[in-house]
């Protein structure tokens, strides 16, 4: 693992353990030419996967870009981040477990969709307003009410 400090190929794990939700294997390195400390986590991949975005390219599916994307839905909200982590480890779960490689970018979404309507009805309603496109007021009064009808 390269130091991303100073670039050196050659540091060392000082200690490993699994992490919270046992997902991961969460690895205390150190580097000996700077000192410099840092840690890295190491995950199962059953599989490579690829999206497939909206207008036909593909890429490699990331991670943590949809880590990323689910953070900011969830910005400045009460939700433990154990609950996101499993959440997302859920999801990534979901994907490998399709059997196939290629995965359209709606099946993420709409998975993401699903995982944040239980977990917290603001980050639902921000990540639609993203995925969905929204371009009116009038599509904010139809999500909350799709809320409101689900809870009843």
């Amino acid at each position: 693992m390269r130091c991303p400090f100073c670039g050196n190929a050659d540091t060392q794990v000082k200690d490993s353990r699994a992490s919270e939700d046992g997902s991961a294997i969460r690895r205390r390195r150190a580097c000996p030419d700077c000192g410099g400390r840092f840690t890295t986590f190491e995950r199962v991949q059953l599989r490579e996967l690829s999206v497939i975005k909206r207008n036909g390219r593909r890429t490699l599916f990331d991670r943590d870009k949809l880590a990323r994307s689910i953070q900011v839905a969830l910005r400045k909200r009460p939700v433990d981040a154990e609950r996101v982590e499993r959440m997302i480890s859920g999801i990534v779960r979901q994907l490998e477990s399709l059997g196939d490689n290629e995965i359209k970018s709606e099946q993420i979404g709409q998975l993401v969709m699903e995982g944040l309507k239980s977990l917290d009805d603001v980050a639902y309603v921000r990540f639609a307003s993203v995925y969905r496109n929204f371009r009116e007021a009038k599509d904010f009064e139809n999500i909350i009410g799709e809320l409101s009808q689900d809870d009843k």
